[in-house]
């Protein structure tokens, strides 16, 4: 039996599991990513011992692909998610969390490493920033399903969702300034190649997510489009997308987030819900084979030789990498001390920050501890955000009501 064949029958398996259980897995404190990560760690060296893929330090490059094929879908399921003109409406406070939170993330993250590892401050930041991102893949189980969709607040769920689309491409600009510091490089060549991973990223997504739905559109107008095709058309669309971007170098992962708000604005139909559900649940099963493989693969020899250190670190990161940025930008973003607490929690660390911590090791001779840490906060946030999930969109309902 070949590793390939176990991750297929271990994550085939959890998604018979997950699709006969999904109503009640959303009432319960777990989470799909979670449940992969647990199956990745019994199957792995740490218990069963019969899935060996090297650890995540050893084979960054495979975890990046990975990741960045997850996050396109992921991102693509977040843009068509809401009628555009529902996304709108929180487009001030988006900003606020993109342009303001963001930043200030990566900044607390960078000195949260600092204390709790006792790293050089380009070390610290190149964590701070591949950690800064909330995570789309992670964040969907705050946000969507029956108990979060009558509990949370319309806004707030739009808020949350448009962010974690949007930031995971907006991040970019953040981690080359940390690779630029770490590595040596100019601020001339950060601000260039900036540029053109943001701009030509929103140019090449809105050019093909509008095209893609202008064809959408004609066939539909004479009557040569079934709906059956359409419903995974946007899933082509991601991977077209970025593959596209990845042959011009541009933020594949932005590119394909406009694109799907592009297509969302462009196919203007008033019942979408069957798409969306479509969008959803590939989402949520996707996401099992890479959660599996990263559990089979985690550090443990370098987790261990980061002693108490790395226990703080991710407490550290918990509370204080996002939760206090969100809480001061309350007023700005206009919400209750309530939704300011909500929102600020439910930032989880997942996949982006694995895409990203890939990407830092690809571009330098990283740290090894950079990618331990990393992983070592991916879990910690897997675990706490998959536990706290329902049990937070409960609490949120018994404080609300009061």
């Amino acid at each position: 039996m070949t590793h390939l064949d176990l991750v297929l029958l271990g994550s085939g398996g959890l998604a018979v599991a997950v699709a006969a259980l999904s109503g009640r897995l959303r009432r319960l404190p777990v989470s799909e990513p979670l449940l992969a990560l647990l199956t990745g760690v019994l199957l792995g060296p740490a218990v069963l011992d019969v899935l060996r893929t090297g650890t995540v330090t050893q084979a960054p490059a495979a975890f990046h692909e990975g990741s960045r094929l997850l996050l396109a879908v992921s991102v693509m399921a977040v843009a068509l998610r809401y009628p555009l003109p529902r996304v709108r409406e929180v487009a001030g406070p988006a900003l606020v969390l993109l342009g303001v939170v963001m930043p200030a993330t990566a900044l607390l993250g960078a000195g949260v490493t600092a204390v709790a590892l006792g790293v050089s401050l380009p070390v610290a930041l190149l964590l701070g920033a591949a950690l800064s991102p909330t995570d789309p893949v992670l964040a969907s189980s705050t946000v969507t399903g029956a108990p979060a969709e009558a509990a949370l607040p319309s806004r707030l769920r739009r808020m949350l969702s448009t962010e974690s689309g949007a930031n995971d491409g907006l991040a970019l600009p953040l981690v080359l300034v940390a690779v630029a510091v770490a590595g040596g490089g100019s601020a001339a060549d950060v601000l260039r190649e900036s540029l053109w991973q943001v701009l030509g990223a929103v140019l090449l997504g809105v050019l093909l997510g509008a095209l893609c739905g202008r064809a959408v559109r004609a066939g539909e107008a004479h009557g040569s489009t079934e709906p059956g095709p359409v419903l995974l058309l946007t899933l082509a669309l991601a991977l077209g997308t970025l593959g596209a971007a990845g042959l011009l170098r541009t933020d594949g992962v932005l590119a394909v987030f406009v694109a799907g708000l592009a297509f969302n604005a462009v196919v203007t139909r008033g019942d979408r819900s069957t798409e969306v559900q479509v969008d959803e649940a590939v989402n949520r099963f996707l996401v099992l084979p890479l959660f599996l493989l990263l559990g089979a693969a985690l550090p443990w020899q370098e987790w261990a030789e980061l002693s108490w250190r790395g226990p703080v670190l991710v407490v550290g990161m918990l509370l204080l990498r996002r939760l206090p940025a969100v809480l001061l930008a309350r007023r700005p973003l206009r919400l209750s001390w309530l939704d300011a607490t909500y929102l600020g929690w439910f930032g989880p660390v997942g996949v982006s920050a694995v895409f990203y911590l890939s990407l830092e090791a690809e571009r330098l001779a990283l740290d090894p501890v950079v990618l331990a840490a990393g992983t070592l906060v991916v879990v910690g946030s897997t675990v706490a955000h998959g536990v706290t999930a329902a049990p937070g969109v409960a609490a949120y309902a018994r404080a609300a009501a009061r």
